[in-house]
């Protein structure tokens, strides 16, 4: 069999999801249309690897709000304002917050089937100028036997993270400690290697994350009303203690990622180090409603395929949508507290949507390389109850 291999992976530097207001800046990627992010990051992409661009295979993207300036086959106008080769092709991939985990997951399928030979997989949203649910149009997403299924009705992720923190028997000062956590592990790693720098149309030059906020700690985050309490929802789930707030939770956020990926056949051909081999990938799903614990079947999923057990992984990335996701995930698994999001996760970095599974993979690569680890698991919380799983192995 073919191993499908990584030979590079970059992200941008996460911009706060927040659009100029009433004379007020916006974040610091706010004011750059998500095509020119993602082709900037494309550009650093190849900048870094001396190969021909002409020899892509193909170019898949993931992108969740497809619509408006991030409507049709994204990458492929992220791959032209790079000044990319136009024989390169490109489509979209939308499997919600796991989009371009997924689009990852194809690229190197693909290899490994032997359809492709290089691949670069990469994801983008700008939630600045695309905020979340644009795409809906105020419409309903579900139909009427969906509703029906699943009356009196589907509820927002942030009620899904109350369930899971509910019945994980997680409180508030635990969801606070994980997110202060998720601060101080961002602030004191070197992330330097995985950014590229990003050049805004006024000219300033962005190079380092603009979420982090070092000085956060439980007893600042403690303050922070419920987001997502009402007194329909306090009806419908009484047993709900109402401790997930905006500060742990995902910041909504502005980036993109990339990932150069080609068989390990042609790497050596090309005189490019392989860094790390795809291992095994599985999918899952899970309840609707709770939604958020998708993660848990599919990581479950991807251990009986790969033969292997959370005590042989060195690194994992589960990603921090919210703080009671991760916080089950390791419960469920025993899993070791330090392996988990050594970096900082989402809640620090932010969730760029349709860019995250990308940059959780771009982290994870960088960190195995940093620690000498071999293996590293990747999984992502994602809208319907599904989630993907992916196991790397560093070379």
């Amino acid at each position: 069999m073919r191993n499908a291999v990584i030979v590079d992976a970059v992200r941008s530097p996460m911009g706060k999801g927040k659009a100029p207001k009433d004379g007020k800046p916006g974040g610091s990627l706010s004011g750059i249309h998500p095509v020119e992010l993602l082709g900037q990051v494309f550009s650093r992409l190849f900048e870094r690897n001396d190969i021909d661009p002409a020899i892509v295979d193909d170019v898949i993207t993931g992108c969740v709000s497809q619509v408006g300036e991030q409507s049709g086959p994204v990458g492929r106008w992220g791959w032209l304002a790079a000044g990319l080769p136009e024989s390169v092709p490109s489509t979209a991939v939308h499997r919600a917050c796991g989009s371009s985990q997924q689009a990852a997951d194809f690229a190197a399928q693909g290899v490994i089937a032997g359809a492709y030979d290089v691949v670069v997989a990469s994801g983008v949203e700008s939630m600045s100028r695309i905020p979340m649910f644009t795409s809906r149009l105020g419409q309903d997403p579900y139909g009427p036997s969906v509703n029906d299924r699943y009356a009196p009705g589907l509820v927002p992720q942030g009620i899904s993270a109350e369930l899971i923190a509910a019945k994980f028997g997680f409180d508030r000062d635990a969801l606070d400690a994980f997110s202060a956590q998720s601060h101080q592990r961002a602030a004191a790693a070197d992330l330097s290697g995985e950014i590229v720098a990003v050049t805004t149309p006024d000219g300033t030059v962005v190079d380092a994350d603009e979420t982090i906020r070092p000085q956060t700690t439980a007893e600042s985050l403690a303050g922070l009303k419920p987001a997502f309490r009402t007194e329909e929802m306090e009806a419908r789930f009484p047993e709900v203690g109402w401790h997930v707030t905006p500060g742990n939770s995902s910041q909504l956020t502005d980036g993109a990622a990339a990932i150069l990926i080609m068989s390990e056949e042609r790497a050596n051909e090309l005189g490019l180090r392989p860094r790390a081999r795809f291992h095994a990938f599985a999918v899952a799903s899970d309840d609707p409603i709770t939604m958020l614990t998708g993660p848990i079947p599919a990581t479950e999923k991807v251990f009986k395929r790969s033969g292997l057990s959370v005590n042989d992984l060195d690194h994992y990335e589960v990603n921090e949508a919210f703080a009671p996701v991760p916080l089950a995930w390791a419960g469920h698994f025993g899993a070791d507290p330090a392996k988990l999001n050594p970096r900082g996760g989402a809640i620090a970095l932010g969730h760029p949507l349709g860019a995250s599974g990308a940059r959780l993979m771009t982290t994870m690569l960088h960190g195995l390389e940093e620690t000498g680890g071999r293996y590293g698991l990747q999984t992502m919380c994602e809208a319907g109850g599904m989630a993907n799983a992916t196991i790397l192995e560093r070379l």
